[in-house]
């Protein structure tokens, strides 16, 4: 099974494997990664997939993928970073910012690009208790998972109908338009990170 690098790629796996697919989007989503998952939505929206299996999934994903990071971060501590500049550094601003906002970077941690791969591992790092991490982790999971699923489900829809239309290269505008905009917003939101 070759590694879908595009919608089109991504649907023809769908195809070929049927609900296997959800294994993938499982672990998929344990990274957060939002492209995958929104590909996973647009693809509920024709039928290959279902949303509430979709949803489902995607949460258990996202929220297992986060406490294996946070009993990681909590187990090796600080230490095994060293060897990764770029993530020790990331580490160590983001373990700053949840020591303050805990509460907001759990729920919000998953959008930007840069601070996702390692903000569990700096929940682990940081006095943060466990039970408290679990619960807002869990809700935090959800929230996500409907939020991009959604979006993805809603785009499918919309291009469908677009791409039906006689307009169907406004259907590929769209989707250029909210993959830009949905970078642009990361990497604001991980210059509001560095800075803090």
């Amino acid at each position: 099974m070759s590694f879908p690098t595009d919608l089109a790629s991504f649907l023809e796996l769908l195809r070929l494997h049927g609900h296997e697919a959800y294994g993938l989007i499982f672990a998929f989503s344990a990274s957060h990664n939002m492209l995958f998952t929104l590909f996973a939505g647009y693809a509920s929206s024709s039928g290959a997939l279902d949303i509430g299996t979709l949803i489902a999934v995607v949460w258990a994903g996202s929220f297992l993928g986060d406490a294996i990071r946070f009993w990681i971060g909590r187990r090796f501590g600080i230490q095994w970073l060293s060897r990764f500049p770029r993530l020790h550094r990331t580490s160590q601003i983001v373990v700053r910012l949840v020591d303050r906002y805990y509460l907001w970077l759990i729920l919000f941690h998953r959008y930007p690009h840069g601070i996702r791969g390692v903000a569990g591992f700096a929940y682990g790092m940081s006095r943060l208790p466990w039970p408290t991490f679990l619960a807002f982790n869990f809700v935090a999971a959800g929230l996500w998972s409907g939020a991009v699923l959604s979006a993805g489900h809603a785009f499918g829809h919309i291009s469908e109908k677009l791409m039906n239309d006689a307009f169907s290269g406004v259907g590929m505008v769209m989707l250029v338009v909210f993959l830009v905009l949905s970078w642009l917003l990361s990497r604001k939101l991980e210059r509001v990170a560095e800075q803090s």
